[in-house]
């Protein structure tokens, strides 16, 4: 058995991070997470973005990839470089503690064993913290974020849902999502509707 690799289902994909980059040896891409994710968590280092998570409840598995990492990367380094990658902590000596009774505001390193060839898969886990989710919710967040300094650097929730659409992962919610976007923004697409909005 092989590695240590981690999942990559949403910024992952085209941003490890400073710190996992240099310990990516391959890509595995065309496979599907083994659980369901959705639109379903507004972030707060994104203004409020709307960004995939895991979900109990709807969603769907989407395409995903795994970043294969360099053997020379035990179990325990991986996790504190995929959670200081996903808390904001790159290049730090933070270290990652799995907590006991997890809130859902808090990031929980998950691992899946023996799949896809590798010994050990890693994912980042989020709660949910929109109710009731839909899409008319979803464009109002995205919508606001474009409108912030995360729209002016690429990180507002119309720039990641293009990205992730870019990558085919596509969630129940992700064609009325768009379809909303352009209608309150009066727009043809995606890339306009961000355009006009960063200018506004």
């Amino acid at each position: 058995m092989s590695a240590i690799g981690i999942l990559a289902y949403g910024s992952l994909i085209d941003d490890p991070g400073v710190e996992i980059e240099p310990y990516i040896e391959a890509r595995i891409r065309d496979i599907e997470t083994p659980f369901s994710i959705e639109f379903a968590r507004s972030s707060a280092t994104r203004d409020g973005a709307p960004t995939v998570v895991p979900v109990e409840d709807g969603g769907a598995p989407v395409k995903a990839q795994i970043l294969v990492l360099k053997n020379q990367i035990d179990l325990g380094k991986a996790e504190d470089l995929l959670w200081r990658r996903e808390t904001r902590n790159e290049q730090t000596d933070k270290h990652y503690k799995k907590p006991l009774n997890p809130a859902p505001n808090r990031m929980v390193v998950e691992i899946v064993n023996d799949w896809q060839g590798l010994k050990y898969v890693l994912y980042t886990k989020l709660g949910a913290n929109i109710p009731d989710v839909s899409a008319d919710k979803l464009s109002e967040l995205a919508i606001r974020s474009a409108r912030t300094e995360a729209g002016q650097e690429g990180k507002d929730g119309i720039s990641y849902l293009i990205s992730t659409m870019a990558h085919g992962i596509v969630t129940p919610l992700s064609g009325d999502y768009e379809k909303a976007i352009l209608m309150k923004t009066k727009t043809e697409s995606l890339v306009e509707a961000l355009e006009k909005l960063r200018n506004e």
